[in-house]
């Protein structure tokens, strides 16, 4: 699978490179970005692959979090895919920003309207690891996944659903329980339809209370307290939940409530490297 390179810049000694490839899974043209520290000039190195939350596209990531020194000094490889295949010209993607465009909620949808190209589980966890195997440097054996918000419900679900294929996981401010919370409801009632039970195989909190523990090392999670998502009127986030399921289970789970943080770059940016050495923990180890 060959991806085309739009931009580069150097950072760090190393490599941002912006990249676009023909998906076979959406049916679009996909975009993703990819850091390639100095070291992977001379041998493969492991990766970190980062899901962004809603609305965002590969840029808010790499602009943002602050996260290449950190990751060119542990050595590491990221990869920030984009949120959602874009142009597949269905109609009513455009319409909201919590879903369609922008949201595609790292499931593949099973609704007839959208099936064909938001596969956003499948993109994650076979293409594109596929494209940055072929075309990249790293270490195909070396891998983790982080996310925040809409991204850290990936990253989670995606662990817990192929957990011997990631050394680790993390997130910011992750949506825990999407089958109880508004953005999770409208999102799998549009992609998946009415079954719940199809809903569960998408939820963090579900798929631990019906199939964990996982064999995982300790799950690290950030969560600002200012977050309005999480300390509003409205949880949309729910860590208690996938605490409480954890715990039942004997999972090991760390959650940070961070004082005074809420939930944009800001906050990201100020606990990336922690997250980055987290990962680097298990990524390079003998």
């Amino acid at each position: 699978m060959v991806s085309t390179i739009l931009n580069q810049w150097k950072c760090f000694d190393g490599w941002v490179k912006q990249c676009s490839h023909s998906s076979s899974q959406t049916g679009t043209l996909m975009k993703f970005t990819i850091y390639l520290p100095l070291i992977a000039d001379n041998q493969p190195v492991p990766v970190l692959y980062f899901l962004s939350g809603l609305t965002c596209t590969d840029d808010n990531f790499t602009q943002k979090a602050g996260a290449f020194r950190a990751a060119s000094k542990a050595g590491i490889a990221i990869v920030a895919p984009d949120t959602s295949p874009r142009g597949a010209n269905i109609e009513g993607e455009e319409e909201c920003w919590d879903f369609g465009t922008g949201a595609g909620f790292y499931l593949d949808a099973t609704e007839p309207k959208w099936a064909n190209n938001y596969r956003m589980y499948s993109y994650i966890t076979q293409e594109l690891v596929e494209v940055i195997n072929s075309n990249f440097p790293v270490d195909p054996l070396k891998k983790s996944i982080c996310g925040h918000s809409m991204g850290g419900h990936g990253a989670l679900t995606i662990a817990f659903k192929n957990p011997e294929s990631y050394k680790s996981v993390s997130a910011f401010s992750p949506i825990c329980h999407p089958m109880e919370c508004p953005w999770g409801q409208k999102a799998f009632s549009g992609y998946l339809g009415p079954d719940q039970t199809k809903w569960k195989e998408y939820d963090a909190t579900a798929l631990m209370q019906e199939k964990g523990p996982f064999p995982l090392p300790n799950i690290l999670i950030d969560q600002g307290t200012a977050d309005s998502f999480f300390s509003g009127s409205v949880n949309q986030l729910q860590p208690e939940a996938l605490q409480t399921a954890c715990q039942e289970k004997g999972q090991d789970l760390t959650i940070r409530l961070q004082e005074g943080y809420d939930h944009s770059y800001f906050f990201i940016s100020s606990f990336i490297e922690d997250h980055i050495n987290f990962h680097a923990t298990f990524l390079c180890a003998i």
